[in-house]
């Protein structure tokens, strides 16, 4: 009686690890996986989160067929990190509520953030953040030449 015990209790163990095996497979193959568009929006929002600021520059705006037909609109830019030149894009296509890519112009610049570690992981722009700048700094111009004391010079 022994031996017939343990055989049902190895029958059952057996039937359970594949029942549980089925579950797992059953739940990978019909779980509902994120779209690309999901993937970039939680890659915004975690370079928003947790990404570090570096200067960079505004290189052009420029739209490209894609091969589902569509045209998207690309932001590219580069920065420095180390004195490793990046240049990089970012997609703004369904970002047209955030940025105005009418507006955006080549040579200005511009705050990125990236991902420590893996600094070609960037944004310029994201939903709640914006890396884009509204013009150039202008600097006060100096023009009290008198109160400028020269004795120091020479």
């Amino acid at each position: 009686m022994t031996f017939h015990i343990a055989r049902l209790l190895e029958i059952t163990a057996a039937a359970t690890v594949i029942a549980g095996l089925g579950a797992v497979g059953a739940w990978m193959l019909y779980r509902k996986r994120p779209t690309a568009e999901e993937l970039e929006v939680a890659r915004r929002l975690f370079l928003t989160q947790s990404g570090r600021l570096v200067d960079g520059t505004l290189l052009d705006v420029c739209e490209v067929p894609a091969e589902d037909g569509r045209i998207l609109t690309m932001l590219l830019y580069d920065y420095r990190i180390g004195g490793v030149d990046y240049e990089c894009s970012q997609d703004i296509t369904n970002m047209q509520d955030v940025v105005n890519a009418a507006l955006v112009r080549a040579g200005f610049p511009c705050s990125v953030r990236y991902q420590p570690g893996h600094p070609q992981n960037s944004i310029v722009v994201a939903e709640k953040w914006s890396g884009l700048r509204v013009s150039l700094p202008v600097l006060p111009a100096y023009d009290d030449h008198e109160s400028f004391d020269r004795r120091y010079l020479g």
